[in-house]
């Protein structure tokens, strides 16, 4: 069965290791996201401490906006862009990732605690009913300080978070 989980798209371009699990996994993406990573790309500041790691990850930044600008991956995204919440045709990457972009709508529900990508990932993690994955330690304090009724993982238990089973709110496990 596959795996879901609700993720930034700057996480799977800085942790290569999401795009080779063990077992079937789709990413859910808010589109602001993918958004994000133009600003990412051109910006002078470092996503990376380490120079060369700055460089890498900014190369995959590079390619996967080039992903999403292929016109055949364009034309799926525009479909989710129609309304909001719709979600866009799968876009496979490789037999074990798929991708499915959300047209996410930050309602400021928790506009208060959280940034607007924070309010997007932990409301299209409970309207999807799949837990997020990240590497941010503050988002992840602020969601359990807040009693945010979502699931997180942090990108250092991926391995973990591929393996359990995780029960639904229809009792049924992904």
């Amino acid at each position: 069965m596959e795996r879901r989980f609700v993720i930034e798209a700057v996480m799977i371009a800085t942790y290569g290791q999401l795009l080779l699990p063990k077992r079937p996994v789709e990413y859910r993406i808010p589109y602001s996201t993918i958004m994000e990573l133009y600003d990412m790309k051109d910006s002078p500041e470092p996503i990376m401490p380490e120079p060369e790691d700055d460089r890498h990850v900014k190369a995959k930044v590079a390619e996967m906006i080039q992903f999403f600008e292929d016109p055949f991956n364009k034309k799926k995204l525009e479909r989710a862009l129609l309304a909001p919440w719709r979600e866009s045709p799968p876009l496979p990457i490789n037999e074990h990732v798929t991708f499915i972009v959300v047209n996410a709508v930050e309602n400021m529900q928790y506009g208060e605690v959280f940034d607007p990508i924070e309010t997007e990932l932990i409301l299209t993690s409970l309207r999807l009913q799949c837990p997020i994955l990240t590497d941010q330690i503050e988002f992840q304090d602020k969601a359990v300080q807040n009693s945010i009724p979502v699931l997180l993982y942090d990108i250092d238990d991926y391995e973990f978070a591929l393996e359990e089973d995780v029960p639904t709110t229809d009792g049924y496990s992904q």
